[in-house]
């Protein structure tokens, strides 16, 4: 028979809980040490696809360097040893002086479509909503100025989606102007907005300083009560250039507009009631005018395109910037 005294039920008791601590210790160590070896995998397996990646990147761009040193690093820039075709000048986008549809850019290409011995005609291939009169006005003018200098090719402007404000001024110098019957066509105006912050400005107690020489310097400032004065005279300004488009437009149609009070208002017409107003002189594509009208079918692109180096790296932007992008949002749900 063994006889147990209180002091050995004790200590039974205590060891029995410690083991059973110690066996709780271990398994908690246990999973947290799982948990580093799988992050550490999955940072590595992040490490060799990331390094992957760039050696692939650095692959693509010695490849394109090679392309770029046996091919010319702009394209549009002329077109040697093509038939009989009809050119055409894209006109994309705002026009601006710093964006692809600027004067320079158009102009260029317009030159180098006029001078071709082998183009029968020049398309002015329209999809723009406007932008600045300065660089339409130079447009029209050298379009006006190309049609004297060769009078047996004829200009013409094909509206796509929009051809309104600017692009419109510029399409009125072409001899005939088409569209489709869903195109918008016109918005014949000019527009000049901004903002008022004084009402802001007195709610959040900002004092404006302004130290001019000129008592005009500060003309139109936003962070000043606005002066009637001052409004009117921009409503000249304004006015005056809106003349100066109308003058234009009238003088590329002619007596093909239709006298309507409503012409020149700025608004924007599809291309079947431009057709109405005089505005367009008939719907189609430019394939259709090539074909049907030019008699030239095969179309050729004068217009300037961005060298390949350009294009490689604007390609190369997005991917690094996606790839990096796709890393964030991968990293963020990994962080501690």
């Amino acid at each position: 028979m063994s006889v147990w005294n209180s002091d050995d039920r004790d200590d039974s008791s205590q060891s029995g809980r410690q083991s059973g601590a110690s066996a709780s210790g271990s398994s908690t160590e246990s999973k947290m040490l799982e948990k580093l070896v799988g992050s550490m995998t999955a940072e590595q397996r992040r490490s060799r696809r990331w390094g992957i990646f760039f050696k692939l990147l650095t692959f693509i761009y010695l490849f394109a360097l090679l392309f770029m040193f046996r091919a010319p690093l702009t394209g549009g820039l002329g077109v040697s040893g093509v038939e009989a075709h009809t050119a055409v000048v894209q006109v994309e986008g705002a026009i601006a002086s710093d964006t692809y549809a600027s004067a320079d850019n158009i102009v260029g290409a317009l030159r180098r479509a006029f001078e071709a011995e082998n183009s029968a005609a020049v398309i002015l291939r329209i999809n723009s909503p406007g932008g600045s009169p300065v660089q339409a006005g130079y447009v029209y003018d050298e379009i006006l100025r190309l049609r004297d200098e060769y009078p047996d090719k004829k200009a013409y402007a094909v509206i796509s989606d929009i051809g309104a404000s600017g692009a419109y001024y510029i399409a009125a110098a072409a001899d005939e102007i088409y569209a489709n019957k869903a195109s918008l066509v016109g918005s014949i105006g000019v527009v000049s907005g901004g903002f008022g912050f004084t009402e802001l400005m007195d709610k959040a107690g900002v004092d404006r300083r302004l130290y001019t020489a000129g008592e005009n310097k500060a003309f139109l400032d936003p962070f000043s009560p606005e002066e009637q004065e001052e409004v009117e005279f921009w409503k000249s300004v304004l006015e005056n250039t809106h003349n100066q488009f109308i003058e234009q437009v009238k003088k590329g149609r002619g007596d093909r507009l239709v006298d309507n009070d409503k012409l020149f208002s700025g608004l924007v017409w599809t291309g079947e009631q431009a057709q109405e107003l005089g505005l367009v002189d008939g719907l189609g594509s430019a394939s259709w005018v090539a074909r049907e009208l030019v008699g030239h079918e095969n179309l050729v692109d004068y217009t300037p395109r961005p060298s390949p180096l350009r294009e490689f790296t604007d390609m190369l932007g997005v991917a690094i910037a996606s790839a990096l992008g796709d890393q964030l949002i991968e990293s963020r749900f990994n962080l501690r």
